[in-house]
């Protein structure tokens, strides 16, 4: 493959990842967006949803920088991504529609009949962006150099496993973003555990004075632990939803790829004849 086609697919990809990121970026603000309408009434109520989902009770970071506003903007980037990979599974198991190859039970392909059937797979896919057409043409040209069917399933064997990881280097941001919310979600509890050692520590000092600790002040210091422990409890479900779905489009991708190496070994790869 010539260094332009090369460039040519690596500036679609950073294409569709930007397009990925802004839509993904879009989504989360609109979510937030929607949230915050219907729950801005709750705020310093006390609300469940209200601290639990946006953390509107959140001293600080105040809203709107509290730490489940970002944890929703990871999710959703995490999501955009997941929706990428959807797309790119989809399409990679529509090529098996193309007919690149005979299906039928009888036919024999000779070392010297494979041209046609290079020059329709090289069409169908100029760019090589597609497993099918690059498993084909690699098995073709290696049958064609030396007509070795031992050198061919060497080569289709190799190139099956480094697809497969291909898929798993695919993967990679995404099980960043799965790790990525816990921690967000333990470093809010983190902090919001801290404010509430504080309310308790001048509260204490104050009944150490003769004073006595006022119910707003208890109220206080309960609320202040319950936005601790909400953003670990909505981190925690995020990252469950997320990991589920994660593993659903890889087994979609994984799919994919298992398809593309079975119709190239029924059609290809046992059709090949080796003149002795």
């Amino acid at each position: 493959m010539s260094g332009e086609t090369d460039g040519e697919q690596e500036e679609s990809r950073v294409t569709d990842r930007s397009l990925t990121v802004t839509g993904a970026g879009l989504a989360g603000m609109m979510w937030i967006g929607v949230l915050t309408a219907v729950l801005w009434e709750e705020r310093g109520s006390g609300h469940m949803g209200a601290a639990l989902l946006l953390g509107l009770d959140s001293e600080f970071p105040p809203y709107p920088f509290t730490i489940q506003n970002v944890m929703w903007m990871v999710f959703f980037l995490g999501f955009g991504e997941l929706a990428a990979r959807y797309r790119a599974g989809g399409a990679e198991g529509a090529q098996l529609a193309e007919g690149l190859l005979p299906e039928d039970d009888v036919v024999v392909l000779r070392q010297q009949e494979l041209g046609p059937f290079y020059e329709r797979i090289r069409k169908s896919d100029p760019e090589g962006s597609y497993w099918l057409q690059r498993l084909l043409t690699s098995v073709v040209l290696q049958f064609q150099s030396n007509g070795s069917t031992d050198q061919v399933n060497a080569v289709f064997n190799s190139l099956v496993d480094l697809f497969q990881h291909e898929i798993e280097l695919r993967y990679n941001l995404l099980r960043y973003l799965v790790w990525l919310i816990p921690t967000l979600g333990f470093i809010g509890t983190v902090v919001g555990i801290a404010l509430a050692l504080g309310e308790a520590g001048a509260m204490f000092a104050g009944a150490a004075d003769g004073g006595a600790a006022s119910p707003e002040a208890m109220q206080d210091l309960t609320r202040e632990l319950g936005v601790a422990f909400y953003t670990t409890l909505l981190a925690l479900m995020q990252s469950a939803v997320l990991m589920a779905t994660m593993h659903v489009v890889q087994g979609r991708e994984e799919g994919a790829l298992n398809r593309v190496g079975q119709y190239c070994l029924r059609n290809l790869v046992n059709r090949l004849y080796e003149q002795r």
